[in-house]
């Protein structure tokens, strides 16, 4: 029985078991798939020279280009928002206050109990 370079034996129970060397390594993801990629040789010269574990590497670098993107993205519809966002902007807070309803009933304020902050100690009834 011959074993690739990515493989070892492991004898359990006087039972010879064939593992591949990813599966360790991947059991803290959530769920991991196998994908097959394909990188220039140079590439792959360079991450076996500052990292061991090539999958752990990539699996890096991806979610590191991902978290880029998606900040990328964020920053770009910032910087040029949808028309309605701009519309709904422009109405202002001090609008958006202004429509609010005088009296609201969903809160009757004189059943509570009055609390204030006091630092180190946290919250506390108010004295009478």
């Amino acid at each position: 029985m011959g074993l690739d370079s990515n493989a070892q034996r492991v004898r359990l129970n006087c039972t010879v078991f064939q593992c591949d060397h990813t599966l360790w390594h991947t059991l803290d993801m959530p769920t991991a798939e196998r994908v097959t990629v394909t990188l220039r040789a140079d590439l792959l010269a360079e991450i076996d020279r500052v990292e061991r574990n090539r999958s752990r590497f990539i699996a890096e670098a991806v979610v590191h280009e991902l978290q880029r993107r998606r900040r990328a993205a964020l920053f770009e519809s910032v910087v040029n928002p949808h028309p309605e966002t701009t519309e709904l902007a422009g109405v202002g807070l001090g609008d958006w206050v202004n429509d609010l309803p005088e009296e609201s009933d969903l809160v009757d304020v004189s059943t509570g109990t009055s609390v204030r902050w006091t630092e180190g100690r946290g919250w506390a009834k108010e004295s009478a």
